[in-house]
C-alpha cells in the first residue's frame, strides 16, 4: 500500500475517528485516503484553527487530537496551536505534508522547515523518509503524546514518502530509547508528606492543571476533606475541585481570587498537585517560598524544583500519587475535624471579602453577566474561553462545579484559541452544551470558523462580553501607562449578530440580564450555533490584580 494509505490505517489502529484540518498540494495524498476511510474530517478555515481545535478536542477526550496542513505557510500556521498545545500540556498530533524528499533544502515552492521550526514546542518532531517508516511513528507520536506529561508531537511527512507503495509492516507495540514517563510515586516521599501536611498549623492545597490532565478529582477531595485542608487552584488548574465547595477558594495568582491569594500568603506548607508555579500564579518566586514548606507533586521531574524550592517531591503520576495517599491516610484512619483554627480562618477570610469587596456598579457589570451564565448554564457543561479580561472575570465570577468542564490557553495565553477549541470539544462530546466565554478582540481572530461550527454540525454558544476594545491592554494602559491609550479602539465593528447570521448561526444581542438569561436559555435550545453580543462597560477593569513582579500580598483591590 501507499504511505498515505498506511497512516490512515495506523491512525485507525489508533482510535482516531475525527480529524481537523486544511488540504493542499504537499498533502493532497493524505486527502485521497481520507476520503476513503472511515475518519470524520472536519474542514477548518486557516490551520491555526484546526490545531486549537484539535487541542480542544484533546483536553476533553484526554486523547491525543489530530490535526492536517500541507507544506509551508500550511505547516507554519499551526505553529501557534502547537505552541498552545505545548504550554498547556495538551495532548495532538498534527501531521503536515512537506515537498518531495528530494527538493528538500532547494527553497521549492511552500517548502518550510517544519521540523526546525516546531523542535522547541513539541515533545517530538518526526519526518518518516520511507512510506514503511510510517506506521511505527504513527504509534510513537500517540504513545509520546499521550503518556507522562502531554503534548503535540509533529509528523512530518515528504509527499513521495506519501504517494510511494510498499509492503507495510504495523507495529502491535514499539519501544522509545530514551523515553521512559515516570508513573508510578515513590512511596517513602508520599508518607513524608502526609507527615509534613499533618505537622503544619496551616496547611493549603494548590491543585493546577495536572489535577485535570490526570482526572484526579476525587483524589484531591478526598485529602482536603480527610485533612481539612482549604483548596486554592492555578488558573489552569480551575475545575478541578468544585468552586461551590466549603472548602473551595478559587484560583490564586495574578487575576485570582481575594480569599484565595490571601489565604496563600498565610500558609505554612503547600501541597502542590501538577502545578508549575508560574509567574501569573505565584507572583514573585523568592517571596511565595519565604514561609512555606513545599510539597510537589508532579509526572514530570523537570518541573520540581525549577521554579520554587521544594522541601518533598512526589514524581509520578498526580493521579497515583494522590490515590495513594488518600489509602494511607484511610489505613492510619487520620481524618481532622472541621473546627480547627485555619478552617475557621478560611471562613473568616471568605465573609469578609464577600461583604467588603466591591463590585463594578454597572447593570451588565462582568460578575453579574457571568453569574447569570452559570445560573442558567448546566453544571455538566464545558466551557472555553478566549483570552483577555474577559477570561480574568471568568476566573473570578464563574464558579466551575463539574470537575472537568473549563478550558482555557493559560501557558501561551493564545488569542483567538477558545472558539475553535469549543468546536473541537463539541465533537469529542456532541450531547454536552460547549459555550465559549469571549471577548471581541479575541474572537474577531477566528471568527470564520463559525462556518465550521454552522456546516458540521458542531453547535457552540459564543457569549461575548463586548467592550469595543482590546479590554486588557487598555487596562494596562490606564493602570501603568498614565492612561495613554493607543491601538486598543475596536469601534463597534464588527456587527456580531450580523456575522452570525451570514455564517447561517444565530445572533442574539442581549442588553439586560433578563436577556442575557433569555438568550443562554434560546442558544442551549438551538441546532446551529449561537453568538450572543453583550455590550460591556469599557471602563471596567479586572479586579484584584496582582502587578507582574510583585509578590500576592500586594493585591490591587476596587475601591
Amino acid at each position: 500500500m501507499s504511505g498515505a494509505r498506511s497512516l490512515m490505517v495506523a491512525l485507525e489502529k489508533e482510535g482516531v475517528d475525527i480529524a481537523f484540518g486544511l488540504p493542499g498540494g504537499a498533502n493532497l495524498p493524505i486527502y485521497d485516503e481520507l476520503y476513503k476511510s472511515n475518519i470524520r474530517h472536519i474542514l477548518a478555515r486557516h490551520e491555526q484553527s484546526a490545531a486549537h481545535m484539535a487541542d480542544g478536542f484533546g483536553r476533553v477526550s484526554r486523547r491525543p487530537g489530530v490535526c492536517f496542513a500541507t507544506s509551508g505557510p500550511g505547516a507554519t500556521n499551526i505553529v501557534t496551536g502547537i505552541a498552545t498545545a505545548q504550554a498547556d500540556s495538551a495532548p495532538m498530533v498534527a501531521i503536515t505534508g512537506q515537498v518531495p524528499l528530494k527538493m528538500i533544502g532547494k527553497d521549492a515552492f511552500q517548502e518550510s522547515d517544519i521540523i526546525g521550526i516546531s523542535n522547541p514546542i513539541v515533545k517530538y518532531a518526526f519526518q518518516p523518509t520511507s512510506a514503511t517508516e510510517i506506521p511505527e511513528v504513527v504509534k510513537k507520536a500517540f504513545y509520546i503524546s499521550s503518556t507522562g506529561r502531554p503534548g503535540p508531537v509533529l509528523i512530518d511527512i515528504p509527499k513521495d514518502v506519501q504517494q510511494n507503495e510498499a509492503e507495510i509492516p504495523f507495529p502491535s507495540e514499539v519501544k522509545i530509547r530514551g523515553y521512559h514517563p515516570w508513573v508510578d510515586p515513590d512511596i517513602t516521599q508520599i508518607e513524608r508528606a502526609i507527615d509534613m501536611l499533618l505537622s503544619a498549623e496551616r496547611p493549603i492545597i494548590l491543585a493546577g492543571g495536572g489535577v485535570i490532565i490526570s482526572g484526579a478529582f476525587a483524589e484531591i477531595q478526598s485529602i482536603a476533606e480527610l485533612l481539612m485542608i482549604p483548596v486554592v487552584t492555578t488558573f489552569k488548574g480551575k475545575g478541578s475541585f468544585p468552586e461551590n465547595h466549603p472548602l473551595s477558594l478559587g484560583p490564586i495568582g495574578m487575576h485570582g481570587h481575594a480569599e484565595a491569594n490571601k489565604m496563600m500568603t498565610e500558609a505554612d506548607c503547600v501541597l502542590a498537585a501538577g502545578s508549575r508555579f508560574s509567574d501569573r500564579s505565584v507572583g514573585t518566586f523568592e517571596e511565595f517560598e519565604k514561609r512555606l514548606k513545599i510539597i510537589h507533586m508532579d509526572v514530570d521531574p523537570a518541573e520540581i524544583g525549577k521554579n520554587q524550592t521544594t522541601t518533598v517531591a512526589i514524581v509520578g503520576d498526580v493521579k497515583a500519587s494522590l490515590r495513594i495517599m488518600v489509602k494511607m491516610l484511610v489505613q492510619k484512619a487520620i481524618r481532622r475535624n472541621g473546627d480547627y483554627p485555619w478552617v475557621k480562618r478560611m471562613k473568616e477570610t471568605k465573609d469578609y471579602y464577600r461583604e467588603n469587596l466591591k463590585l463594578h456598579d454597572h447593570p451588565l457589570a462582568a460578575a453579574k453577566v457571568l453569574r447569570k451564565l452559570r445560573e442558567v448554564l448546566p453544571h455538566q457543561s464545558i466551557v472555553t474561553t478566549e483570552v483577555g479580561q474577559h477570561q480574568m472575570w471568568a476566573s473570578l465570577f464563574f464558579d466551575v462545579i463539574h470537575p472537568g468542564t473549563f478550558f482555557s490557553s493559560t501557558g501561551l495565553g493564545t488569542m483567538g484559541w477558545g472558539f475553535p477549541a469549543a468546536i473541537g470539544a463539541k465533537a469529542a462530546k456532541p450531547g454536552v452544551p460547549v459555550v465559549d466565554i469571549a471577548g471581541e478582540g479575541s474572537f474577531n481572530m477566528t471568527e470564520n470558523s463559525l462556518a465550521v461550527s454552522v456546516l458540521d454540525n458542531l453547535p457552540v454558544i459564543v457569549f461575548i462580553m463586548n467592550n469595543f476594545s482590546l479590554g486588557m491592554v487598555a487596562q494596562w494602559q490606564r493602570t501603568f501607562y498614565d492612561r495613554r491609550m493607543m491601538a486598543i479602539d475596536l469601534k463597534n465593528c464588527p456587527d456580531y449578530v450580523k456575522i452570525a447570521q451570514a455564517y447561517g448561526a444565530q445572533g442574539i444581542r442581549a442588553q439586560s440580564l433578563d436577556e442575557v438569561g433569555n438568550a443562554v436559555k434560546t442558544a442551549l435550545k438551538s441546532d446551529v450555533a449561537t453568538v450572543i453580543d453583550i455590550p460591556i462597560d469599557p471602563q471596567e477593569d479586572v479586579l484584584p490584580f496582582v502587578a507582574p513582579g510583585t509578590p500576592l500580598t500586594d493585591m490591587i483591590l476596587p475601591s
